[in-house]
């Protein structure tokens, strides 16, 4: 290649990257203008995060025995009868000791009885996340726990109970924040 030829493919390529640059520069400056911005307001019933201390719990309460109704209608289809294993994973019971390849249940693996109220709320039914009360979730926590043999089968779940139950595994964790354990 000549140095003309050099010189010219570099002053075109040096062309793109300016006609690249400045058509960059158009696209920023038009957006589609789509949304709205966000609000304290809006943004709250977003903001549904339990913290293993229970911070965020918000109000109400639920015992086993309701919770073993919401839970047959509405989570034995994908996690089995009494919760032990269906479409989804197997939620009570199972072995004694979590592995890393697998026989992760509640009982066996969760740190935090917190999390299984954030987690239920959140995202459960797989089918309609966010669609529980948070009575319902009370009562589906007090079921697992009790039925995992966690908690007794007539004691109530509420803000205050609920952080109170020692998981089995929570010592086998590093927590990230030790400060809210």
């Amino acid at each position: 290649m000549s140095m003309r030829d050099q010189s010219m493919r570099d002053l075109a390529i040096a062309a793109g990257v300016l006609a690249l640059a400045i058509g960059a520069g158009a696209a920023v400056a038009e957006t589609p203008r789509l949304g709205k911005p966000i609000n304290q307001t809006d943004l709250a019933g977003w903001d549904i995060n339990i913290l293993p201390d229970g911070s965020n719990l918000p109000p109400g309460s639920g015992r086993a025995v309701d919770g073993g109704k919401v839970y047959a209608e509405k989570c034995a289809f994908c996690h089995g009868d009494k919760g032990q294993g269906g479409h989804a994973v197997r939620l009570i019971g199972g072995p004694p000791k979590a592995t890393l390849d697998g026989g992760k249940t509640i009982a066996n693996y969760w740190p935090n009885a917190t999390t299984l109220f954030d987690f239920i709320r959140r995202a459960m039914p797989f089918t309609q996340p966010r669609s529980l009360t948070d009575q319902e979730v009370y009562a589906l926590v007090a079921y697992i726990l009790a039925e995992n043999k966690l908690i007794g089968e007539n004691d109530e779940i509420n803000a205050t109970t609920l952080p109170q139950v020692r998981m089995p595994n929570r010592d086998n964790f590093v927590p990230q924040f030790p400060e809210r354990m």
